[in-house]
Formats: structure tokens, C-alpha cells, sequence
């Protein structure tokens, strides 16, 4: 590899992830999958694998354990395999992600997918393959949901989507490339990037909790193409980089992250809202889209490319039309401003401010975490197999709170805080 330090750089990767992202401690397991739909790590992933284990251990884990995947297998599934076999899976991988996480051990995903590998499958049949792994997940996201465990997801390159970013280097150099980004997005470039990171951690929290005491009854997003009030249900918590499990361990879900973050009420979305970036999604591209909300539930859709793969995530479940969790990313985010669109939904929604279709987080809701599934849907609080991000932020986006008394006031302008902290 012909990065700089290259070895060093991703030795302070895996530190970063296990001590900042899990923050993982003595005593724990630490199950590590993919984000594909066998829920296996790329192979790719095995040099900072490695090091993850290294680390993982040194900080006293009592087992890490991997599931392997290579995403080509499932490309010759689909070209090869019988029709009627592809509701088959391999319910074991996901039977122990559950078995691990209600232990109260800790979870790695790593995102490592060429955005276009299955552009070619028809899509309908792409996405059976997604819904069948959302069903047998559930238990496991039930368990994340609530959160009972400390968890983090990351990205590292994989050809595919290298080339796709950088499309005029050679595959070698396009995965140098990438992994140059990821790293200076991940503050790997900073002397300490464990400091840089308190550092980043401690503002987004003064924002969350700003936002938390604000205590709105409501969002207003104006910007071309989106015209949207998203009601905010009463109780509702603004969170941010750091969080703390139910076992009161704190941790860091996503590695880079921008964002602060809550859950609408599920009922009271209404308005048309415009997507600012392409959204990938069960191996494909959904481009150039809109929805538009009635009580709370998307009663209309528009896609210039991908619309039936919109149609299928819209029709996932009863949850799925409805919103799940509200994010909040300046458009002077490190992300926003490589102008890159990365079609990863990891960086992508860290570079604007986005919704999620389908479930929110129990812990976006002030005891929201001990409700039943019964008092949380009462509350306003959305559930569903789906939770898909999708960007709406742009530097010409402006959103108005709406206090309790009615008034309206600015949160954001221009795609930038219109408070200071």
C-alpha cells in the first residue's frame, strides 16, 4: 500500500474502533458482521480484522468472534441458483448475532459493499433477499433498539466501490484513494485522534442537549422540493455521538458521525420532502426521489432511478412508510465538504441532514426503553422490520422549531446551526 504510514494509520483505526466506537470492556464477547445480506465481514476486511482482534483483546475480551462472507458467492446465487431457493437462509448467522447481543456483549458491523453489485438482478428479486434478512434480524435489531449493548459501524474499501468514487484510478490506487478519506474522515490525521474525537463527541452533545431543552413540538424544513412539518412527539430526546446502553456502557454507533439525532411522532409528518443525494439501497441506486406524507405515513413517491426498489422498502411493512428518526448535519460537516458523494450510507448521512423510514430508537424517547412495544407505538414511537436513511440537507435547506406555545424559531439556515452553543 503506498499510503504514508499506511500500517500505522490503520493500527490507530482499530484502536479508535475498539476503545472509541464499542468501547469495549473487560469481560465482554465481541461479535463482528457485515451490513450485506448474509450478514458476513467482506473478505477485504481481514488485515484490519486482525488488528481489531489484537485490540479487542488487549482490552479484555473474553472471545471475538467473525463471520466471513464473500459477496460474490451471493452474485452467483442469483445467477445460478433455483427460483424457488432463494427464500432460503442462513438463519444461524443471525440466531447468534441475537444469542451475543442479549448476553449484553458488543457488536462491530463493517460496511464493505460495492454499491452496484447487483445492478444487474432484477430488483425485485434483489430485494426479497433483503426483506428475508430484515426478518430473521429482527430479534437482534429488537435488542439494538432498545439499547441493551454497546455497538459501532464502520466502512473500509472494497474495490468496487472504490472504482465507483474514483472511476479515472486504477482499482489499486482507487482503494488507496478511499482508504486516504476514510481515514481523514475518521480524524486519523490528527496527532490524537482519541482527543480529536472527545473533542468532536463533547460539541455534538451541547448540541443534542440544546436541542432536548428546546423540547419542540415540531420540525419545518423549506428548501426546493421539500415542504414538511414532522411532529415531535412529547418526551422525545435529541442523542448524538456518544451514547450509554441500558448496561450503562457509552459508545460511539457510527465511525465517522456528524450528526444529532431524535424520533418523530409517528402520526404527525405531513408535507412532501425531496432527497439531496442518491440512496443505495439492497444493491441498487435510488436517484432524483420524493415522498409525500399524509398523518404521518407516505401516501405518494417519485424516483427518476430506482423506483421500485422504493416501492418494495415502502411496502416492507405497515412501519415502513412512516418515519422512524430525525437527523440534524451541518453542510459545513468535514463529510459534506469533500463534496463526495460516497453511495454509503455511512458517510452519506453524516454529510446532511437526513429521515429514516421505519423503526426509531427506544432510546430517543424518555423511557422509552423500558415501554412496552404497546406504550412506545402510543407515545408516537414507529416500529418496523426497515430502518433506511435518507439524505435531505442541503446548503439550501432552512429549519424552523416550533416551540410549545407555537411560536416558530430558527435551527437551522442554509444548511448551517442557526444557534450557538
Amino acid at each position: 500500500m503506498a499510503i504514508k504510514d499506511f500500517d500505522k494509520k490503520l493500527e490507530k483505526f482499530a484502536e479508535l474502533i475498539v476503545r472509541v466506537g464499542i468501547n469495549l470492556q473487560p469481560g465482554q464477547k465481541l461479535f463482528v458482521n457485515g451490513k450485506n445480506f448474509n450478514r458476513g465481514v467482506s473478505l477485504e476486511a481481514a488485515p484490519l480484522m486482525q488488528l481489531i482482534t489484537r485490540h479487542a483483546y488487549k482490552a479484555g475480551a473474553k472471545l471475538v468472534e467473525i463471520l466471513w462472507e464473500d459477496p460474490n458467492s451471493t452474485v452467483e446465487r442469483l445467477k445460478y441458483a433455483p427460483k424457488d431457493s432463494l427464500d432460503e437462509y442462513p438463519s444461524w448467522r443471525t440466531r447468534a448475532m441475537a444469542e451475543y447481543v442479549t448476553e449484553g456483549n458488543a457488536l462491530l458491523t463493517i460496511y464493505a459493499e460495492d454499491p452496484d453489485r447487483y445492478k444487474k438482478f432484477d430488483a425485485e428479486t434483489v430485494y426479497g433477499l433483503q426483506r428475508k434478512m430484515e426478518e430473521n434480524i429482527k430479534p437482534a435489531m429488537e435488542q439494538l433498539m432498545l439499547n441493551t449493548f454497546n455497538w459501532s459501524l464502520i466502512a473500509l474499501p472494497v474495490p468496487g466501490w472504490a472504482k465507483k468514487l474514483y472511476p479515472k484510478l486504477s482499482e489499486k490506487k482507487a482503494v488507496e484513494k478511499l482508504w486516504e478519506k476514510i481515514f481523514e474522515l475518521c480524524r486519523l490525521d490528527r496527532k490524537d485522534p482519541v482527543k480529536a474525537w472527545e473533542e468532536h463527541i463533547e460539541n455534538l452533545h451541547a448540541r443534542s442537549a440544546y436541542l432536548t431543552d428546546k423540547n419542540y413540538s415540531a420540525l419545518k424544513y423549506k428548501g426546493p422540493g421539500t415542504d414538511l412539518t414532522l411532529g415531535l412527539p412529547k418526551g422525545h430526546l435529541w442523542e448524538s455521538a456518544r451514547i450509554k446502553s441500558t448496561r450503562g456502557v457509552s459508545y460511539v454507533a457510527n465511525l465517522p458521525t456528524e450528526e444529532v439525532f431524535s424520533m418523530p411522532d409517528k402520526n404527525r409528518t405531513e408535507g412532501t420532502v425531496t432527497a439531496t443525494l442518491p440512496l443505495s439501497h439492497a444493491g441498487n441506486i435510488i436517484e432524483g426521489f420524493s415522498l409525500t406524507f399524509k398523518n404521518g405515513s407516505v401516501v405518494d413517491f417519485k424516483a427518476k432511478k430506482g423506483g421500485k426498489i422504493l416501492e418494495e422498502l415502502l411496502n416492507t411493512d405497515e412501519g415502513s412508510r412512516r418515519l422512524g428518526e430525525v437527523a440534524l448535519v451541518p453542510n459545513s460537516s468535514p463529510i459534506a465538504q469533500s463534496n463526495m458523494m460516497f453511495y454509503n450510507t455511512l458517510f452519506d448521512e453524516n454529510a446532511a441532514s437526513h429521515l429514516a423510514l421505519g423503526r426509531a430508537y427506544r432510546s430517543t424517547m424518555k423511557g422509552g426503553e423500558t415501554m412496552t412495544a404497546e406504550e412506545f407505538a402510543a407515545a408516537g414511537g414507529n416500529d418496523s422490520m426497515a430502518h433506511e436513511d435518507f439524505m435531505i440537507g442541503s446548503a439550501k435547506l432552512d429549519i424552523d422549531g416550533v416551540t410549545q406555545a407555537g411560536k416558530t424559531e430558527p435551527v437551522m439556515r442554509k444548511g448551517e446551526w442557526a444557534f450557538k452553543i
